[in-house]
């Protein structure tokens, strides 16, 4: 980890956690480069907040309008809504909707440990879309700091199990403990920290894994030739072959309904 990424940790670490660990001197350059890895992750609120809370701190060097500038990109996420959480697989999608259903409904109802839920699967689908969100993993480590003391933790882990994703959710976790410095105890749904955690999180950084709205798989030309694009499916290909040991039947299902919503857009 480079100077530029543990700096980049250190602000997320204060802006979604509130913990300050002295940032360490860099050239304007840098904080720039640092500025781009923010955008770039969307961890724009965040990462201002984390400035804000080291503004005496000697070493946070940041050049003129730097926080401001980012400041201004806030305004622009502010009212973006969250994605509703759901799932490719169908079976394990209706699984999920009677679970935050029936929930509401249940004597023992905790609407906080289906919250932690909807977080975990928000981040399981950005996973396999996109690679692994730093914002939705601040997200759930302070959820966890927060809130985790009012999480029935037994019944979490009874939804995970149902849905599949005990050790997706695991990753996720470990993400937390080896980035984040949580403690594991903190995290009762990681019953083994991931080995993998650490060098998929720093690959986030360096892989700009994000779809846009000129992304594609498949298109008809003029011609009325059907053409695929080959380098966003090797990319899809390759990232759920690296996250499939992580929720094998969400991960294939998800490939398969990329590939198939691609082409009904052929037929429209």
């Amino acid at each position: 980890m480079n100077i530029i990424q543990r700096n980049f940790f250190r602000l997320l670490r204060s802006g979604a956690l509130n913990e300050f660990v002295s940032l360490e001197p860099m050239s304007h350059y840098k904080w720039q480069q640092l500025g781009n890895l923010v955008v770039a992750q969307g961890v724009e609120p965040i990462a201002v907040k984390g400035m804000r809370n080291h503004t005496f701190d000697e070493n946070a060097n940041f050049p003129a309008g730097y926080i401001d500038e980012l400041a201004r990109r806030v305004q622009l996420r502010a009212n973006a809504p969250q994605p509703t959480p759901h799932l490719s697989n169908r079976v394990l999608n209706r699984r999920l909707r009677k679970i935050q259903k029936g929930e509401r409904h249940e004597l023992d109802a905790s609407m906080t440990t289906l919250e932690l839920l909807n977080i975990i699967v928000r981040n399981t689908n950005h996973i396999l879309n996109r690679g692994i969100s730093l914002s939705g993993i601040s997200e759930l480590g302070s959820f966890l700091r927060t809130r985790g003391d009012k999480v029935d933790f037994v019944k979490l882990e009874t939804w995970l199990r149902r849905l599949h994703l005990q050790r997706m959710a695991q990753l996720e976790g470990s993400i937390l403990i080896e980035v984040f410095e949580f403690d594991q105890q903190e995290i009762p749904f990681v019953q083994q920290v991931e080995k993998d955690a650490y060098a998929l999180t720093l690959r986030t950084l360096t892989h700009a894994e994000t779809d846009n709205s000129e992304e594609w798989h498949f298109r008809q030309r003029r011609t009325g030739f059907v053409e695929n694009n080959s380098r966003i499916m090797r990319r899809n290909l390759r990232r759920s072959i690296r996250y499939i040991n992580y929720a094998p039947i969400e991960t294939s299902s998800n490939f398969i309904h990329n590939f198939a919503k691609s082409l009904a857009e052929i037929e429209e």
